[in-house]
């Protein structure tokens, strides 16, 4: 072959290569542009709100924020205090900003995760949603920002919020590390995720994370952040972090910023949580927590058996999954009622500001988390402090519960029910999961099962009288070799943060 046929089969290979890749970037475009079509179309025909700045491509964010004044100054800051090149550490920024920001997908949010949620809820549970001032949520001007805020039981809540908002509204939700395995990662970041280091506390990857999510609020997107920062172990509310509502309310200190942001209150609760086990393994006194191995081979067996009982026909629902919507919180509306110029104040002073925010927000989601049948009858249980107890008393308790519960609004899943109904559907958990059993009138709860009741009877006990909760653990006639939950002060010194609770009102759990 002459030097000439070679040169222009190199020069045709090349042009077919530029040619290929510039059919498949046209392409690339043209479907994106589609896709975005189709979202918004979508959108107005459904009448679900979606916010438009989703579908804004990672890269104009990235730019976005690599010319952040506030990154840019944390990245010389960083540079000088580490004896780093500011190159190398542009490049850290840049894995920060992959890590942190999604790539929504309308398809996979409408698509996959609606279906395949409404799949698996409708497959496990009864859902019982209620708007408690449906009225105040109209009037949320459809510009401003809505950040939902609630309690977390158990991972499924992501999963259940998302599918009852799903005609309302697509929400992006702030993750922990804990999703950031194959194929969850990808699946999180495709419905519009973001995800947080809860633990890593380098100045220059907050800066990121922090000017991220205020990009985002500034530009009217609607989030989901579980303020408590993590599951509950104990089943009972968690104090409440304040750094992503901090992120989130220093949006309004800027001057070209004029929507509000409403926090609104979820409450959500379970008959059955999947992981509850798992949960409870850490808050056991003398339990060594479960190896990864374990966690999985727990895990695997479980969906194994209940696949099995699905094929077989004998998969029995857990009970109800409930989720309540709170009167929504106008934050410009707080900080009106705070000293002038909150949010100007250096951080270490506004923090406290933020503490009340929190803690205030906390109180109306604590509110609105509804009282299930499993919580009720457990809470009732317990209440008598021993292990056996006679059955018509247990329901004379949870009619007093009851009681007390509808004279502070509470919400009462199946509350029109008799209490003898409402106790015959925890029964059938109880009897299920084999931690109470009946001899005759009295009912016994098994040895070792005490820990698993009080985590369910916990998730309510914020909304009853010390005198009925007193007793939860251990019982009267406590065996010291069987297992019961630590107190949330032993678990402070466990873990060594006992100084930075003790500051705080702590209940005992």
């Amino acid at each position: 072959m002459t030097a000439p046929v070679v040169l222009l089969v190199v020069l045709a290979g090349a042009a077919a290569l530029v040619a290929g890749g510039w059919l498949w970037l046209r392409t690339r475009r043209a479907v994106r542009e589609r896709l975005r079509r189709m979202a918004i179309t979508g959108s107005r025909r459904l009448k679900y709100r979606l916010d438009r700045y989703k579908l804004v491509e990672r890269d104009r964010i990235r730019e976005a924020l690599m010319h952040d004044p506030a990154i840019l100054e944390a990245i010389a800051v960083h540079a000088r205090e580490h004896a780093t090149p500011e190159a190398a550490v542009r490049v850290r920024v840049n894995e920060y900003i992959d890590e942190i920001v999604p790539f929504f997908n309308v398809l996979s949010y409408y698509k996959l995760g609606y279906n395949l949620s409404r799949l698996l809820l409708n497959l496990l549970y009864k859902s019982s949603i209620e708007y408690r001032d449906q009225a105040a949520l109209d009037r949320i001007p459809r510009r401003d920002v809505v950040v939902y805020l609630m309690n977390h039981r158990s991972n499924a809540d992501y999963v259940v919020v998302a599918y009852v908002l799903a005609r309302v509204v697509s929400i992006s939700y702030a993750v922990g590390e804990w999703a950031r395995t194959w194929p969850l990662e990808y699946v999180f970041k495709s419905f519009g995720s973001y995800f947080i280091r809860r633990r890593f506390r380098e100045p220059l990857y907050h800066t990121v994370l922090e000017h991220y999510v205020q990009l985002i609020t500034r530009n009217g997107v609607t989030q989901g952040i579980f303020p408590e920062g993590g599951l509950t172990r104990d089943g009972a509310l968690r104090p409440p972090k304040i750094g992503l509502l901090d992120y989130m309310v220093q949006a309004l200190d800027d001057p070209a910023f004029d929507r509000d942001i409403w926090l609104v209150p979820v409450g959500l609760n379970y008959d059955r949580v999947l992981e509850d086990r798992a949960l409870i393994q850490e808050r056991l006194v003398g339990a060594r927590p479960l190896s990864r191995w374990r966690q999985f081979t727990g895990t695997a067996g479980y969906l194994a058996r209940n696949l099995g009982r699905l094929l077989t026909g004998r998969l029995q629902r857990y009970g109800r999954v409930a989720v309540s919507f709170g009167t929504p919180i106008s934050v410009r509306g707080w900080l009106a009622a705070q000293p002038s110029g909150t949010l100007k104040l250096p951080r270490n002073e506004r923090l406290g500001h933020m503490q009340r925010l929190a803690d205030f927000a906390m109180e109306r989601v604590g509110a609105v988390i509804p009282v299930t049948p499993v919580p009720l009858a457990a809470a009732a249980l317990l209440s008598f402090g021993t292990s056996v107890v006679p059955r018509d008393q247990v329901l004379e308790r949870m009619d007093e519960i009851r009681d007390r519960l509808s004279a502070f609004n509470a919400k009462l899943v199946r509350g029109e029910l008799p209490v003898g109904e409402v106790w015959d559907r925890a029964w059938r958990m109880f009897t299920l999961r084999r931690l109470v059993i009946r001899q005759g009138d009295q009912l016994v709860i098994l040895p070792g099962e005490r820990p698993l009741l009080e985590y369910y009877a916990n998730s309510i006990r914020h909304l009853l009288p010390e005198e009925l909760t007193i007793a939860y653990s251990p019982a009267r006639e406590h065996d010291p070799t069987l297992p019961r939950l630590a107190t949330r002060e032993e678990m402070a010194i466990k873990t060594g943060e006992f100084e930075r609770l003790s500051g705080r009102q702590v209940e005992q759990r």
